[in-house]
């Protein structure tokens, strides 16, 4: 038992890999489509390059989305809309009118007339309520059959024949004067307009209930395809007739109901391609990032950004297919370039987008375009903290996507009539929510505990509280540690190394030196030596005591690890060679190992650099008529000592490119220690 407690104890990082790798190739093919997935692609416009195909089961012809519209668009123009006749509107017309009469015309005419006016106003009355009176002209057209319900029964008329409150002057206008009545046509009209009341309304429940009846009864299909027919042959341009025919094959086989031992094997199928996906991955970081591999932290960060842009481009799939391209997949690789490296971040977002096309149509054509994408996006994004720099490879990135959509559509379809310029938006949209990768790596460095560019321009920032307290305390030490910043920034530029990191190594290596600030040449401002009444052995604790407490200075002020590596690694495991050497002109037996550093020696490119410079920046001081040639010995003899006591064994850095260093420092200490012309007093 205790075996095995042991074994997963040792084995726990391997144990959360593989765990986290179940984990992500569960949740992704989760998230994948469960249908069948056709296997040929559909080049329309091209020759079929394929062998003969041949029906595998009966299905319908799909309609294309032009002939769908067009139906859409006749029911709605030769739509019959409702209206609704109130018939109590008229008795109560009626009595209103006889009672207008008895008060609009005098005793005299009435006693003359009477018969004669209450025979035209029914008759009129009768006329104008034959198909009723719309108070709203609806605007349609005036030969347009309607449906006029009277109770329960509905007729078809015209709509012209539907009065209009609006047209009812002059219809009684007419009327009037082509009766034998026009003398009192004045009188006549007051009559009407007290007492028409429009009793006609529109429906629009009904009407709308009865367009969308219509509309869902539509057709999608037209024609079906018996099993065993021969659909195309090798070699026929597929286009028209037979590339509906394809498309529709394609989307029944896709959306068609599997049984459950079918659907168990394209599970399998699917977590298998994952699964080998993301094992690239993996063994790509263990080959040639072992570092990373190790850190639990970073490989769970690359994994969750895989799994985050899968996520998001299902979500936009789902919800509308033609903002796929809106997502902004470029952050993928913009993010792991921020943190790690360029390779890395193609790599992954190379495997992202393979993944991917198994969700989105078309996948040819979105995996041709994202993956020239990321490539512009690794090639034009050289530092992510100028803000110039990220605007003009967005741009860039745009700009790629556009020319590409734009070929693809004119090797389909043979002309530039069917661009779309929707989806010129929704690149621009892409290009836009790229954008947000600057808050993004924000979030994801207090998440995760790591470190990008935008980060350590932050950090380089000598006006910091920490800085600033360094150089109060220990203003020789601050001064010292900007030389080395520019020399370990300038070497780190030539070998092509994170100048960046470098520099803010540099500028916070050796700030643990100010709790004993005196005790370090470089700040003491008078002749007493504070070393002078103390052994050589306690001389050399305080001075590697430097290192541990920079370790604890810069963890209480929360410094990311990258920069504390620097802090920890500048000195290695080299001796604290001139207390060493007077301890030992005392007593020859002393060990060197109480004047030796805790190390561990450099493990990177730019920590290696800091050591070369702070040894050679260190020692210079003690120049005293420096010559060119005294610079360049002396040069080369901090660094190939640094090299005989195997501090850079661990450091991916080759001879050739210490060479290189070694000609910087050189040349930058030259320029710092040139001759200057004596000025006469």
């Amino acid at each position: 038992m205790t075996k095995i407690v042991n074994s997963l104890y040792k084995n726990q990082a391997l144990f959360y890999k593989v765990f986290l790798f179940i984990i992500t190739a569960i949740l992704i093919v989760y998230m994948l489509p469960k249908g069948g997935k056709f296997k040929y692609e559909i080049p329309k416009g091209k020759p079929w390059q394929y062998e003969n195909l041949y029906a595998p089961f009966d299905f319908a012809i799909l309609k294309t989305e032009a002939e769908i519209e067009a139906e859409r668009q006749n029911i709605n123009n030769n739509h019959t809309p409702y209206f609704n006749f109130d018939q109590e509107i008229i008795s109560h017309v009626r009595e209103q009118a006889r009672a207008e009469i008895k008060l609009v015309f005098t005793d005299s005419i009435l006693n003359i007339k009477e018969n004669q006016i209450e025979g035209f106003v029914d008759q009129t009355l009768n006329t104008i309520y034959e198909y009723g009176v719309l108070d709203e002209d609806n605007r349609l057209a005036p030969d347009k059959f309607v449906y006029l319900r009277k109770g329960n029964e509905a007729f078809e008329i015209t709509y012209k024949n539907i009065l209009k409150l609006g047209d009812v002057r002059n219809f009684l206008n007419e009327k009037i004067e082509n009766s034998s009545l026009s003398g009192l046509n004045d009188e006549l009209l007051e009559v009407f307009f007290n007492a028409i009341e429009p009793n006609v309304t529109y429906d629009s429940k009904l009407s709308q209930q009865e367009l969308e009846s219509k509309l869902n009864n539509i057709s999608y299909t037209r024609g079906n395809i018996e099993q065993g027919s021969r659909l195309i042959s090798k070699g026929e341009v597929v286009e028209g007739t037979k590339y509906n025919i394809l498309r529709s094959l394609k989307a029944e086989y896709e959306s068609q109901v599997w049984s459950e031992s079918n659907y168990t094997w394209v599970i399998v199928g699917y977590s298998t391609l994952v699964s080998l996906a993301l094992l690239m991955l993996l063994l790509f970081i263990r080959k040639y990032r072992f570092s990373i591999y190790e850190n639990n932290v970073k490989v769970t960060f690359i994994f969750f950004n895989i799994l985050f842009m899968v996520l998001l481009t299902t979500l936009v799939v789902r919800f509308n297919i033609n903002y796929v391209y809106v997502v902004p997949l470029c952050i993928l690789p913009l993010t792991l370039k921020a943190f790690f490296d360029s390779r890395l971040g193609l790599f992954t977002h190379v495997v992202t987008v393979l993944l991917l096309g198994f969700i989105v149509p078309n996948s040819y054509e979105y995996m041709f375009l994202q993956i020239i994408a990321g490539i512009v996006t690794i090639l034009t994004v050289s530092e992510l903290y100028k803000r110039a720099n990220l605007f003009i490879s967005v741009g860039e990135i745009t700009l790629v996507y556009i020319l590409s959509y734009f070929a693809f559509t004119i090797i389909q379809e043979g002309n530039i009539s069917e661009i779309k310029g929707e989806v010129f938006l929704t690149f621009l949209l892409g290009g836009l929510a790229t954008l947000f990768v600057q808050p993004l790596i924000y979030i994801y460095e207090k998440i995760f505990g790591m470190v990008s560019d935008m980060s350590l321009l932050e950090l380089s920032d000598t006006n910091s509280k920490l800085l600033k307290e360094l150089a109060e305390k220990a203003p020789g030490t601050f001064h010292h540690s900007l030389n080395v910043a520019n020399l370990a920034e300038a070497a780190t530029n030539e070998v092509k190394g994170n100048a960046m990191l470098a520099r803010v190594g540099a500028l916070y290596h050796d700030i643990g030196k100010m709790e004993n600030s005196t005790y370090f040449s470089e700040n003491q401002t008078s002749n007493v030596n504070s070393h002078d009444d103390l052994e050589p052995q306690e001389s050399a604790q305080i001075i590697i005591e430097h290192v541990i407490k920079g370790i604890e200075i810069a963890k209480k002020n929360n410094l990311p690890d990258r920069v504390i590596d620097f802090i920890r690694t500048h000195h290695g495991t080299s001796t604290v060679y001139y207390f060493y050497k007077k301890a030992w002109e005392e007593n020859e037996n002393v060990s060197a190992e109480s004047f030796r550093y805790p190390g561990p020696i450099p493990f990177s490119k730019e920590t290696a650099i800091l050591m070369m410079c702070d040894g050679v920046e260190a020692a210079s001081k003690s120049l005293k008529e420096p010559t060119s040639g005294l610079i360049d010995n002396f040069v080369e003899k901090i660094l190939d000592k640094q090299m005989e006591e195997g501090q850079f064994l661990n450091a991916n850095i080759t001879f050739k490119e210490i060479q290189l260093i070694k000609k910087i420092l050189k040349r930058k200490l030259k320029n710092i220690y040139h001759l200057r012309v004596e000025y006469p007093e």
